[in-house]
């Protein structure tokens, strides 16, 4: 039976074409269809998968408009456990249906605040907003048992809002390991009171849905794994600004994007734990080595905000309110320590505008070079330095800069305006606060992210939850954006990316083979594994021409390393063809790694800056990379480029920010090679660097690799670690 598409609540609720596009609304379209099609359940859910901070609300309430059309009578709205975020979905749910409400064709409810209903109320459609906390789903199962037992019998449609938040049927707790959740059980025990009901999952992280293990066994409890019986995804608007653009676009160079990251070392991440005077004296914050980071991503923000209301002055806008967030730990105490710091800075600032001018200057000039490169990037127009400065001193003098510490859901709650986006109250405001503001909490005009946490397995939904600088972003912000993190998360973040990335395009049923999950096993074997690996393990994801090298090292000294080269010289003479080093050749798996295990100890990876390389997981990848040929005589081959007398500087300069090299091949020359020869089998690039000491290495000779997946190569999440 065909929808119906001129109904009461869906063609007026959709009527902004600036709003909703003919995307949109084909996505809500689908998902009724489907819902109505399919039997789904809390083990087997619908499931509307969206980008963070992307629009998935705004797309769930049309679903619900529309089925309300389309025979369901009431929809219940499962919100994240926070008061101020249920508060957020119920002021929002009474904003987007405010007009059906006012007509007496809709009522809306809080489920706790539920007061006695009329038969008149009755009669309407119903929007009950439930947080995931037992009291409120207890509340729901007894409004539907025994307050209004006639409401069961009507079509009733359940949408899990956050869904991989409290809802899957197990989490990895830090005080009891693995423990099953609830609210799935809750949900099914619901369901048997309804005489017909749908269930729709929504999230932007689905991996702890997807990705759960075939069986397991909690506490003595058999838990049942939840998989989504169909997925809708999201449409993506064309100013979203997402994971690809901080972990793949920012890898072309000259473009913004490729401005946007800046190093934090893990040494100074530690000093923003809690304070200690041995390493770092509050009192010298303008100048300290200890904290150069912070400091420069404040003066950064002060100044990058400065000039975006300079230039919506110039082009006769408003000019905006701007944020930066400081999300690097979980305790409080390292919160207030924070706080107290950067509100340390922002007094000595204030102060060094007559005691240190020259100090002062030279940080804010320091961040408008910086800033400048990727404004210039998109030639948009710069104010020049001393308009830029004029108006930082302003900033400083009238107090625009506002700093708030955020890390309790009274807060939230306090902060929270009536879009639930956090109120910025002055010009310039900074954030303090860490779990808190993740999920559903919306940080406006966030031109500034300082990020740090560091839990011991990065679980993918999690951490990707902490990107608050995700969602609708002009141009113009992003030329003054700035992302702040250590090398090490950085990594692991890109990792989640390409992993996310892999995922949809399964999703989005392209043209690829499913993805594999692999994993080494205790003999050093890259075998299959369970695809819930991604949740506790660090992950690889393999995907066409793939690159896997080692960045942000030092090599060991010549004494060492010589004899080492000098051996691989004498191996791959011995392998060489006829016409030399031009062209690639194959070599034996077996020989490709011996290369890559004598490389290693030659390269002294900056640990203590936060970089990491896994040179084992990198020979598993390979050897599994060679094994997948379709061709059985390929297989236990690779190919191998070698290239001599390069000379790749050790660091090089992005804005006023140093960080090291990580392309020793070329996308024009040894990319292109490869892309045209690594068809069924990997390759191995072996860049020989003359290692000069004016590069800022040690003077003496090293190979830096480079592994190279194959063009016919299907996606695979590589687990580097067991559970």
């Amino acid at each position: 039976m065909p929808l119906n598409l001129a109904g009461t609540f869906f063609p007026s609720f959709t009527a902004n074409p600036e709003r909703y596009s003919a995307a949109d609304k084909q996505c809500m379209q689908r998902t009724v269809e489907r819902l109505l099609a399919t039997e789904t359940s809390a083990a087997r859910p619908g499931m509307l998968l969206g980008k963070i901070q992307s629009g998935k609300t705004k797309t769930f309430l049309g679903i619900i408009s529309l089925a309300f059309d389309n025979g369901f009578d009431i929809a219940v709205i499962l919100t994240k456990g926070t008061k101020a975020l249920a508060r957020q979905t119920f002021a929002r749910v009474n904003k987007e249906f405010a007009d059906f409400h006012q007509r007496d064709q809709l009522q809306i409810f809080d489920i706790m605040t539920l007061p006695n209903l009329t038969g008149y109320e009755l009669s309407q459609k119903l929007i009950l907003v439930v947080k995931k906390q037992s009291d409120n789903m207890d509340r729901l199962s007894a409004v539907f048992e025994e307050t209004y037992p006639q409401l069961a019998a009507k079509r009733v449609l359940i949408v899990d809002d956050e869904a991989d938040f409290a809802s899957i049927g197990f989490r990895n707790n830090a005080q009891q390991g693995v423990v099953a959740n609830v609210t799935a059980r809750q949900i099914d025990d619901l369901r048997q009171t309804l005489a017909a009901s749908s269930f729709l999952q929504v999230t932007a992280t689905p991996y702890s849905l997807y990705l759960q293990p075939n069986d397991l066994i909690v506490n003595g409890v058999e838990f049942r794994p939840i998989r989504p019986s169909f997925t809708e995804l999201v449409p993506v608007h064309v100013d979203y600004v997402g994971s690809d653009y901080y972990f793949q676009r920012s890898q072309e160079e000259n473009t913004v994007a490729s401005y946007i990251y800046r190093p934090v070392s893990l040494q100074e991440l530690e000093n923003l734990r809690q304070q200690d005077r041995r390493r770092f004296k509050v009192e010298d914050c303008l100048e300290s080595d200890a904290i150069d980071s912070l400091r420069g991503a404040i003066c950064n923000f002060i100044i990058g905000g400065c000039i975006r209301r300079l230039q919506d002055q110039q082009a006769g806008r408003a000019p905006k309110k701007f944020s930066f967030l400081v999300h690097t730990e979980a305790g409080r105490a390292a919160h207030a320590w924070q706080e107290r710091l950067v509100l340390a800075l922002n007094f000595h600032l204030t102060d060094a505008v007559k005691t240190k001018p020259d100090v002062l200057r030279r940080l804010f000039s320091r961040a408008y070079e910086e800033l400048a490169v990727s404004i210039q990037a998109m030639n948009h127009p710069l104010p020049p330095l001393d308009d830029v400065l004029r108006e930082a001193l302003n900033a400083l003098d009238q107090g625009w800069l506002m700093i708030t510490k955020v890390n309790s859901e009274q807060q939230v709650e306090e902060l929270l305006d009536g879009e639930g986006q956090l109120r910025l109250r002055t010009p310039l405001n900074v954030f303090i606060g860490g779990q808190i503001l993740d999920r559903g909490v919306t940080i406006a005009n966030l031109i500034g992210f300082f990020y740090g946490r560091r839990p011991q397995v990065y679980q993918q939904d999690t951490v990707l939850q902490h990107s608050r600088m995700f969602g609708f972003r002009p141009i113009e912000d992003l030329t003054v954006t700035r992302f702040y993190t250590a090398p090490a998360i950085y990594d692991a973040m890109r990792r989640m990316h390409e992993s996310d990335v892999a995922l949809r395009l399964a999703i989005e049923g392209e043209p690829v083979q499913p993805i594999v999950f692999i994993q080494r096993d205790d003999r050093g074997q890259v075998i299959p594994c369970s695809p819930n690996k991604i949740l506790v393990s660090r992950t690889t994801t393999l995907r066409p021409f793939k690159r896997i090298l080692p960045v942000g090292f030092q090599t060991d000294y010549a004494v060492r390393i010589r004899p080492v080269v000098e051996g691989i010289d004498r191996l791959l003479d011995d392998a060489r063809p006829a016409a030399g080093f031009d062209q690639p050749f194959e070599i034996p798996l077996a020989m490709a790694l011996d290369v890559l295990r004598r490389i290693e100890p030659t390269l002294k990876i900056e640990e203590d800056e936060g970089y990491d390389f896994d040179w084992e997981a990198a020979r598993s990848g390979l050897q599994y990379l060679s094994n997948v040929s379709p061709d059985q005589a390929q297989r236990g081959r690779v190919w191998c480029l070698v290239r001599t007398d390069r000379n790749v500087s050790r660091r090089v300069t992005a804005g006023s920010h140093a960080v090291y090299s990580d392309a020793p091949d070329t996308t024009r020359t040894e990319g292109a090679i490869a892309r045209q020869v690594a068809i069924d089998i990997p390759m191995l690039m072996l860049i020989r660097q003359n290692g000069l000491e004016e590069q800022g290495w040690r003077g003496t000779p090293f190979y830096w690799p480079v592994i190279v997946a194959q063009r016919n190569l299907r996606t695979s999440i590589f687990a580097h670690e067991t559970m």
